[in-house]
């Protein structure tokens, strides 16, 4: 590269990186990326892992992207760079191991509809359930997911909502949002198969069907899902990165890859402390106005950052991260055998026996022991891209987000942990060979057209991104105290959402608001920020 002074330095290459230097590319900034692996993209991870099959390692799914106010900007532009999404006519599903399953077109009416010839009652409240959520609250959940929480624009928000709600209409909205979607489900929902369905949505926050908050996570994820389907991208996520990248690059953004930053170089004191660049191996490079870290907080303030306020220190020790994430790939010589053949068209489809069963799988995680019967999400990407699989051929990719970081033990007894209670090679093949099993139960000799499966452990997910503190793949759970004007934590000395002590040093991904997913929010709203500047 040459050696110039950037106005921006974005420490980090994930999805709200790459937005926020797209965006303050476009809009005429000078930006630099470092990033310390190999390749840019974060979560966002396209491999080749067996000839001719197309994986994406991590995150597979954009529903969060294309209803962003990110896409929305730069749809043009990434367009024009050849990004393509494809959906499908069908959105989710569920199975069970004893056989009985649903597949969910991508229309809340029809699948109220299919669900209602297995539970009578239960599609109505689904449709209630989406209305709600989807309509009559939608100004205010997705006003407070899709704006800085400290803003005007939240103020006025609120007052709006307190003008037509009033003040007990308002705490009704904050008292639903807190229940858990055990409560929720039970009281709502007849049938344990309906419970079962929705139930699994609630992992994909890092939160479990007991825990406070769930109740709104899992009726949102899963209506919004419903509503918009699981889209991907023609030819792998890594086609996101490419785009978004080809878009700075033509604006004369500038990427930096095996650039392990070792700390921000700031002056001054207070209120006046400034950041002028970061340190590189010995080498500085230089910021002539911000410096944005889409890192952890404890990266953040207790590396990065020196002479950090105690409190703000302290807060950041204390933000905490969820249960473990397992990824396991399997590359098919032929389309999977689902007992229920419908299911074949679905993006994703989640595998359990009941709600119970996912709540008993979190407290096993949460206790250190490998569930006996985890919650697997399976999804299909060739089901929406053929060409990622060799003509015939297949792709499952199957997700866990139920799964311990310290191991105790097993929950069935049957794989040994070792004294110190790691995640080795052995723990993880064995987990594997589990989760195969589990998938015969619904796929009838599924195992014969398996021609490769790799195998991703908590371990190894935080090896890929060690934002993944864990394996956590939401880097940080997402409760009540680390959501909202909460995350990744309560205002002090200063900050903010986004902001730090550092005057011209902002925080953004997935440990900031709104939290986890691929919608590059953070990344758009300080971009924004930056662009007033």
């Amino acid at each position: 590269m040459t050696e110039t002074k950037p106005q921006v330095i974005i420490i980090g290459s994930g999805i709200n990186s790459l937005v926020c230097a797209a965006l303050l590319a476009t809009w005429g900034k000078s930006v630099l990326i470092l990033e310390r692996n190999a390749v840019l993209g974060g979560c966002i991870r396209t491999e080749e892992l067996f000839p001719g099959y197309i994986h994406d390692v991590l995150s597979c799914w954009y529903p969060l992207f294309l209803d962003s106010p990110a896409y929305q900007v730069l749809k043009p532009a990434l367009e024009q760079a050849g990004l393509e999404f494809i959906q499908s006519e069908y959105s989710t599903g569920l199975v069970q191991p004893n056989g009985k399953g649903i597949a969910l077109k991508r229309d809340i009416l029809t699948s109220a509809s299919r669900l209602d010839e297995i539970a009578v009652g239960d599609g109505a409240a689904v449709s209630r359930m989406a209305q709600q959520i989807l309509h009559d609250d939608a100004a205010l959940v997705f006003g407070l997911l899709g704006q800085n929480p400290y803003s005007s624009g939240v103020l006025k928000l609120l007052f709006s909502e307190w003008r037509k709600r009033g003040i007990d209409g308002l705490a009704e909205f904050a008292s639903h949002s807190l229940e858990t979607f055990r409560r929720w489900a039970e009281r709502e929902l007849q049938s344990d198969f309906s419970r079962a369905l929705i139930a699994p949505w609630v992992l994909h926050t890092g939160l479990g069907p007991d825990d406070a908050g769930s109740a709104l996570i899992g009726k949102l994820t899963f209506a919004a899902v419903v509503t918009g389907g699981m889209p991907v991208v023609k030819g792998g996520g890594v086609r996101v990165v490419e785009a978004l990248s080809a878009i700075i690059e033509q604006h004369g953004g500038q990427f930096v890859t095996h650039a392990q930053v070792d700390r921000i170089i700031t002056q001054g004191r207070g209120k006046k402390r400034r950041a002028s660049g970061v340190m590189v191996a010995g080498k500085v490079y230089h910021a002539s106005e911000t410096v944005v870290c889409n890192v952890t907080p404890q990266q953040l303030y207790g590396h990065l950052l020196d002479n950090v306020p105690d409190t703000v220190l302290q807060r950041a020790q204390s933000y905490r991260y969820g249960r473990g994430g397992m990824q396991i790939h399997f590359a098919l010589n032929a389309p999977p055998p689902w007992s229920n053949p419908e299911l074949r068209h679905v993006p994703l489809i989640h595998l359990t026996e009941s709600m119970e069963q996912v709540c008993l799988s979190v407290t096993q995680a949460n206790n250190g022991y490998l569930p006996s019967h985890p919650t697997l999400g399976i999804g299909q990407p060739t089901a929406l891209d053929p060409a990622r699989a060799p003509e015939g051929g297949w792709i499952l990719w199957v997700q866990m987000q139920d799964l311990p970081v310290h191991l105790k033990g097993d929950a069935s007894g049957e794989i040994p942990i070792p004294e110190e209670g790691k995640w080795n090679e052995a723990i993880r093949e064995a987990v594997a060979d589990r989760v195969q099993s589990r998938l015969e139960t619904v796929m009838p000799g599924f195992s014969s057209s398996i021609i490769g499966r790799k195998a991703y452990s908590p371990a190894d997910l935080q090896a890929l991104n060690c934002n993944l503190v864990g394996g956590d793949p939401y880097s940080g759970i997402c409760s009540p105290d680390q959501f909202f004007w909460l995350r990744p934590f309560a205002s002090a000395q200063g900050t903010k959402a986004y902001q730090t002590p550092v005057s011209n040093v902002f925080h953004i991904g997935a440990s900031t608001h709104p939290g986890p997913g691929l919608s590059g929010t953070s990344g758009y709203l300080v971009a924004r920020q930056l662009a007033r500047r």
